[in-house]
């Protein structure tokens, strides 16, 4: 038998017990797997989202005609019935102004209606703006193809010049192309405080 064929008998053995070993050693080395590993979701939060379709973390984003910005999500959201519109918990959204000034709101809860491009906020509802002022709601309607919103009751609020109550508050540009005006009428109450003005 010459060198050539005692090399090919020879590799025939080594090469398949090689193979063996590595095998051997990929299953001695590997941790043991964890099968029964329980997932982020209890069964009662997979059967309410499949009954109710329900959706995490909600977020719509888009800009108004004039380029402004306009950003409204929630923690969850469920798509509605033929009687009810589609709710969302935790509502926020935030217009971003044209001249850097920023609108945001906070909801307990609210819908969007993005086939009629309104968004209406419910609940404890906060409105802040960049230049100071906050106001409380119970309830806010806005539109999202553009800074626009009102609130058809009461509301209470604090602002550069002082606190401040009124019947009813809608915001948005008084004409096409316009800087957005905050308006409060229907009997505007003001306790007017000189240090806070000053500031």
């Amino acid at each position: 038998m010459d060198r050539y064929s005692r090399m090919v008998q020879f590799l025939k053995v080594l090469l398949p017990l090689a193979a063996i070993l590595l095998l051997s050693t990929v299953f001695l080395l590997s941790r043991s797997i964890e099968t029964n590993v329980s997932g982020p979701f209890t069964q009662q939060d997979i059967d309410e989202r499949l009954e109710g379709q329900l959706v995490t973390r909600p977020n719509y984003r888009g800009t108004t005609r004039k380029g402004e910005d306009v950003q409204v999500e929630a923690v969850r959201a469920s798509q509605g019935t033929a009687d009810s519109d589609p709710r969302a918990t935790e509502f926020r959204g935030r217009f971003g102004l044209l001249n850097g000034g920023v609108i945001t709101l906070d909801s307990n809860s609210g819908s969007i209606r993005p086939d009629k491009a309104t968004a209406t906020f419910t609940g404890d509802v906060v409105i802040t703006t960049t230049d100071g002022i906050r106001v409380t709601t119970d309830l806010l309607n806005t539109s999202l193809d553009e800074i626009r919103g009102d609130t058809p009751g009461q509301v209470q609020g604090t602002g550069p010049i002082g606190n401040f109550s009124a019947g009813r508050m809608t915001f948005g540009a008084e004409k096409e192309g316009g800087p957005v005006h905050i308006l409060f009428t229907d009997g505007v109450k003001l306790l007017y405080e000189p240090k806070k003005a000053e500031r």
